[in-house]
């Protein structure tokens, strides 16, 4: 009985692999901004800062580099003895021509500091089409030109542009960047391919003022998933809520093993609290811890865990080369199974535990997905 059910679950995960793949040949197929189009939409570019990350100058200069005019940039930080302040000012004063300006937001009134920030930016913003993007995302210079042709071919009203997350210089943040192209973004493409785009992920989300007009940031302030609700309820309400096509660079910190570990159990956590049946269905996502414990449970069932190994290492591919152009070398290949196993027991971890702790704070976690400070 126990062999016939976990077979059946992993039958249901090699499904699974194959929708990955469909998934990702679908995106790709899905119709392109053609290159020479030019689109003159004015953008505002919205970056919440809290201190000196891992190449956040890097970042940043990016940025300030676009080949697209016009756009501005709005910074927030929550203090003017934040070491991001006196970045952000030394850089725009390195780059005159680009209209920005940089706000000081005190204090939040709520759990979610990075909603204060983003809701007087905002306000603060000139124009009406919004990229909010994170500290630790990195773009080319064609980035605003994509984001303006988009834009311009009336394709969605609020959308995620996804990223390749790019590792730190530790082991433990190869590991996480592994999972996130390969594993992550798989899971967001199945559910575009299964139900459409019903979400926005965070790193960076462009959307017109209409979205946030309809939907303002203070009814978000409670949420710590407040991205995933804001593509939830922009959905529900009619607008159109899609992936770009440009594809950005999340940087990862070198993080030690005792941070990366906490960091990953609170994303596991939020992710529970904020979407608690898609949660479960993650158990799908893990083909190859699922095809080890059968070959635990019955030994000679082991060509089950070879051909789980290899429509695992398409989807990976499909994934992380084809759509992410993170291509994934002998080392990336050779941790796979690694990365998988330790992502299986960081889902069942994130079962265990309401509170989290970010930024030097704790959190307790809401069933409806709100959190609250408690230390």
């Amino acid at each position: 009985m126990l062999i016939t059910f976990i077979a059946a679950l992993v039958a249901c995960s090699l499904i699974y692999c194959l929708l990955t793949i469909i998934a990702s040949l679908r995106h790709l197929k899905q119709d392109a901004i053609p290159a020479a189009t030019q689109a003159s939409v004015p953008i505002s570019v919205l970056k919440p800062l809290s201190g000196i990350d891992d190449g956040l100058r890097e970042n940043l200069l990016s940025f300030f580099e676009q080949d697209y005019s016009p756009f501005e940039m709005i910074f927030a930080v929550r203090h003017a003895t934040d070491p991001a302040y006196q970045l952000a000012s030394s850089l725009m004063a390195r780059y005159p021509e680009v209209s920005c300006r940089l706000l000081v937001t005190g204090e939040p009134p709520y759990a979610n500091a990075k909603v204060h920030s983003l809701s007087l930016m905002t306000a603060a913003a000139t124009h009406d089409v919004l990229v909010m993007s994170d500290s630790d995302i990195r773009v080319d210079r064609g980035f605003l030109r994509s984001m303006a042709a988009e834009v311009a071919a009336d394709s969605y009203d609020l959308a995620t542009c996804p990223y390749r997350a790019v590792a730190g210089n530790t082991i433990w943040s190869r590991l996480e960047a592994l999972g996130m192209n390969t594993e992550f973004w798989g899971g967001a493409l199945v559910a575009k391919l299964l139900e459409g785009v019903r979400f926005t992920i965070g790193p960076t989300v462009v959307a017109r003022r209409a979205v946030l007009n309809a939907i303002p940031w203070n009814t978000l302030s409670g949420y710590l998933a407040e991205d995933f609700v804001l593509g939830q309820r922009a959905a529900e309400q009619g607008f159109r809520v899609g992936l770009s096509r440009s594809v950005v660079e999340h940087r990862l910190s070198g993080e030690s093993m005792e941070k990366n570990l906490a960091h990953r159990l609170r994303w596991a956590r939020s992710t529970r609290r904020s979407r608690p049946s898609g949660y479960v269905g993650q158990l799908f996502t893990h083909p190859l811890p699922l095809a080890l414990l059968l070959t635990a449970v019955d030994h000679p069932l082991w060509p089950v865990l070879a051909g789980t190994a290899i429509l695992r290492a398409f989807a990976a591919y499909a994934v992380s080369d084809l759509v992410l152009s993170e291509k994934l070398g002998l080392r990336s290949w050779l941790l796979i199974p690694l990365q998988d196993v330790l992502g299986f027991v960081f889902w069942l971890a994130g079962f265990s535990g309401n509170h989290i702790d970010w930024r030097g704070r704790r959190y307790r976690l809401h069933r409806d997905g709100t959190f609250e400070l408690v230390g």
